[in-house]
């Protein structure tokens, strides 16, 4: 599939707008071949469609399409979230660490919803913080390299937003910018590096070049914080 083809249309955009207004089990089972036309189908185009530049990144990375792997869930576990609304009104496009130990909680990602497209690098400490890669592997690779980390900084600072997450008295809490500092990094339990795109930009024939192009400025802290075999 060529670069330049278009995926997801303006109609993706409009089912998770009405899905953000209809949030209910009766409307979504009323627009259940909607949501497959216009929702998984495109996410399925896209998927193929970035595919091979992915690949070319890490050739074990998986692209089958599975749910779970390469797609979120549209449906919401309610059994412990604050928010009920059965329905998630966005779909992500992951690429996990294909050799995660912790369920792929280190991706590559878009993210598509009515109001907004993010795509980028994320990693996120799950379970018991200390037997999390981040702190048992990237803590120490931080003492060791922090210089690496300013000089990603640099080169993508301009572009790309920033910001990490720790546990501050048990609440989840998020700080604005780059964890350069390796006393950031002990307490660090999540990061993210991401560009945010108005929703139009996922419908024109540039979006998967752009995607790609995206993907290989931030594949460098993806596999510095997922290879065991990172060198500088």
């Amino acid at each position: 599939m060529s670069a330049r083809s278009v995926t997801i249309t303006p109609a993706t955009l409009r089912f998770f707008r009405d899905l953000s207004r209809n949030n209910r089990k009766e409307w979504m089972d009323a627009n259940r071949e909607r949501y497959r036309s216009d929702v998984v189908e495109p996410f399925r185009a896209l998927l193929a469609a970035l595919a091979a530049a992915v690949l070319k990144l890490n050739p074990d990375f998986d692209t089958s399409g599975r749910t779970g792997t390469n797609f979120s869930r549209i449906n919401r576990d309610i059994r412990f979230a604050r928010d009920k609304t059965p329905y998630r009104p966005q779909m992500y496009l992951t690429f996990p660490d294909p050799a995660a130990a912790e369920k792929g909680t280190t991706q590559l990602y878009v993210g598509i919803s009515g109001e907004a497209v993010t795509a980028g690098f994320r990693t996120y400490a799950m379970g018991s913080a200390k037997k999390s890669r981040l702190t048992q592997v990237v803590q120490p690779r931080v003492a060791a390299h922090a210089q690496w980390l300013v000089r990603q900084k640099k080169r993508l600072g301009r572009r790309y937003e920033s910001y990490w997450y720790s546990t501050e008295k048990g609440d989840w809490t998020k700080h604005a910018g780059w964890p350069v500092d390796s006393m950031e990094w002990k307490k660090l339990q999540g990061w993210v590096v991401r560009r945010k795109f108005p929703p139009s930009a996922a419908t024109r024939s540039t979006f998967v070049a752009d995607i790609n192009r995206l993907f290989r400025d931030v594949y460098p802290l993806f596999t510095f914080v997922s290879s065991p075999s990172w060198k500088s």
